[in-house]
């Protein structure tokens, strides 16, 4: 318990003197994890509204495999990335691994099952209603998926908070991939991971406070609009 309550008062010392070393894990964390978010939502956004609203002959497998991959190990997903940008791999040229580049994209990879998951199932019950209504507009197919988008934005904001969640707090595919270079790759679910090995649970509890506060305030923050939607609706 001593450990748990010296770690929250050390939580905010290190907030309050702006820590060099934890603002440079706090500033890579959410780099990664936020272009992360913005890439799998750009791609599973579209992709989950369009798989929703169309039937063809492998969907019901293709549904399977989402769902199956909005579980996937984050090691495993780690393990996979790393070994096609090893040096002896089929994109080993490009040289990520142990770079940030490589860390958003397992991140991506991880978030992106997510976000087509969940948007599927925003978009399943009222799609239909919406492209009718879309077609009576006259609306072509790409205004049609703008208010689509528009439409459905409280469960999109939903999966966009779900997708958030597992990245900011994944550590396994980063630690792979990133290996956890000072200053480089480190983040604050590996630096965590680290200084428990190192024996320093006070710091370790108060950098797992900052991750929370931040989780909390995001989360907070796009909890907010799906609200205010929801507001308007009513």
């Amino acid at each position: 318990m001593d450990v748990i309550i010296e770690g929250t008062a050390e939580a905010f010392r290190l907030i309050g003197t702006l820590d060099q070393e934890v603002y440079e894990v706090v500033s890579a964390s959410l780099k990664i994890s936020l272009i992360s978010l913005c890439i799998a939502g750009a791609l599973g956004i579209p992709a989950g509204i369009l798989i929703a609203g169309h039937q063809f002959r492998f969907r019901p497998l293709l549904m399977r495999l989402i769902y199956t991959l909005m579980g996937m190990p984050p090691v495993l997903c780690g393990l996979m990335v790393y070994l096609f940008f090893m040096r002896r791999g089929p994109l080993g040229s490009l040289r990520l691994n142990y770079t940030v580049t490589v860390m958003i994209i397992a991140q991506t990879l991880l978030i992106l099952p997510i976000i087509i998951g969940l948007t599927i199932s925003a978009a399943r019950e009222r799609q239909e209603k919406i492209r009718r209504l879309a077609r009576t507009l006259g609306a072509g197919k790409a205004q049609t998926l703008r208010l689509l988008i528009w439409e459905l934005r409280p469960g999109l904001i939903t999966a966009l908070i779900s997708g958030f969640s597992r990245g900011i707090s994944e550590v396994g595919a980063v630690m792979i991939v990133g290996g956890n270079i000072t200053g480089k790759t480190r983040t604050m679910t590996t630096y965590i991971s680290q200084l428990k090995g190192m024996g320093e649970f006070e710091r370790a509890v108060a950098v797992g406070i900052i991750l929370l506060i931040l989780s909390f305030g995001m989360n907070t923050l796009l909890y907010h609009f799906q609200e205010e939607k929801l507001d308007r609706e009513l």
